[in-house]
């Protein structure tokens, strides 16, 4: 399989985490911060034209294929340079563009041919994450000859925010009915791979798939609660009660915080930037989170997942891809769901990979896919 030009080059690729701990990527982000503020006093103080220091260097040549010049230049820049602070609002956006669904505008990213020989695969991810996650795993299956697709969930990532109560109340069914809208307007009419990640919204991506049996080929499921014995990470208890909910929600680090969390790894700060981008930009996306994780029930959610996914009531493959170094959901929890429907699920451990195997080890990921699909 030819490696992808975004895994090979300096555009996002490889693993994008980091051996760390937070106190020393703190004190990395604190160093940044003081080399801005003594360029700003040197500015003041000199008598050298301001135009000569902030003008930001003309884009050099992009050296990958995938990315226009700009965005090139904005994807490997140091986030100490002045470029970097005026183009955030560029980063994490690969394959990605706008699609409008029913009442809503989505973010949907898409690589590969329409005709690619190999069939279509569907990314989903979790809460509190975004469809970035899936960036490099994209781009190395395309090579290997899919057409993919991967947006993200409305109230989350880039796509529309809607206020809850005008028209969109974040329930199960609505996610799952804007999603059957979406793979109308994407033109999705034959069955499909589905790979599936995460918490909540992740768990919806798995009940729609037991409400949708007929358009899933086979189903490729990454670190996600499986069985009633499944943990609940503490930010979605934090969420559901009153005011501290609230506060919680508003936290503009809370994405990359959980990320790392579960994981043996720290997100490299540019990796970090595009997971905290929707939450700086307004309070929208926190409320979206708010709302979903208050009316999941997810005893509910994982009782019918159990259940669904179990030998007496599903036959089609399932590739368990599981990260061994995940902090929330433990391999016990994939191996007692493995136990339900021993024919129907393959239980490949990803050594070294935590909570979000696709963005700690793609590489692996890509391996385990590629065999299974």
């Amino acid at each position: 399989m030819a490696r992808s030009a975004v895994s090979a080059g300096g555009c996002g690729g490889g693993r994008d985490r980091e051996p760390g701990t937070r106190q020393s990527r703190r004190a990395a982000r604190t160093g940044v911060v003081r080399r801005r503020r003594r360029r700003k006093r040197t500015s003041r103080g000199s008598t050298r034209s301001v135009s000569s220091r902030t003008t930001p260097p003309a884009a050099a040549p992009s050296s990958c294929p995938r990315f226009p010049p700009r965005m090139a230049m904005s994807a490997r820049c140091s986030t100490d340079s002045p470029c970097c602070v005026q183009r955030i609002e560029d980063k994490g956006r690969e394959y990605g563009s706008y699609v409008r669904s029913g009442d809503f505008r989505w973010f949907v990213r898409e690589i590969g041919s329409s005709d690619a020989r190999r069939g279509t695969i569907v990314f989903l991810h979790g809460a509190p994450t975004q469809s970035f996650s899936y960036r490099v795993v994209m781009a190395q299956m395309a090579d290997a000859g899919y057409h993919c697709f991967a947006p993200d969930w409305i109230g989350f990532g880039f796509s529309e925010m809607p206020q809850p109560g005008y028209g969109f109340d974040f329930k199960e069914e609505e996610f799952h009915k804007a999603f059957d809208d979406l793979l109308g307007t994407l033109n999705i009419t034959e069955p499909f791979f589905l790979v599936v990640q995460g918490f909540l919204v992740g768990s919806y991506g798995l009940t729609w798939a037991l409400n949708n049996s007929s358009k899933v080929l086979k189903l490729a499921i990454l670190n996600s609660p499986l069985t009633v014995s499944s943990p609940v990470p503490g930010l979605f208890q934090q969420l559901k009660w009153p005011l501290v909910g609230e506060f919680t929600c508003q936290n503009a680090v809370l994405a990359e915080r959980f990320i790392e969390a579960g994981s043996a790894y720290v997100l490299k700060l540019e990796k970090a930037d595009v997971y905290r981008l929707p939450y700086l930009s307004s309070g929208a996306p926190g409320f979206a989170l708010l709302e979903a994780a208050r009316k999941v029930n997810f005893q509910d959610v994982l009782r019918r997942i159990s259940a669904g996914f179990s030998s007496s009531s599903w036959e089609k493959p399932i590739l368990l891809a599981w990260g061994i170094s995940d902090k929330y959901l433990p391999l016990s929890i994939a191996e007692e769901f493995k136990k339900a429907n021993p024919n129907a699920v393959k239980l490949e451990a990803i050594e070294g990979a935590g909570h979000m195997p696709q963005e700690d080890w793609p590489e692996k990921v890509v391996k385990a896919l590629v065999s299974f699909l």
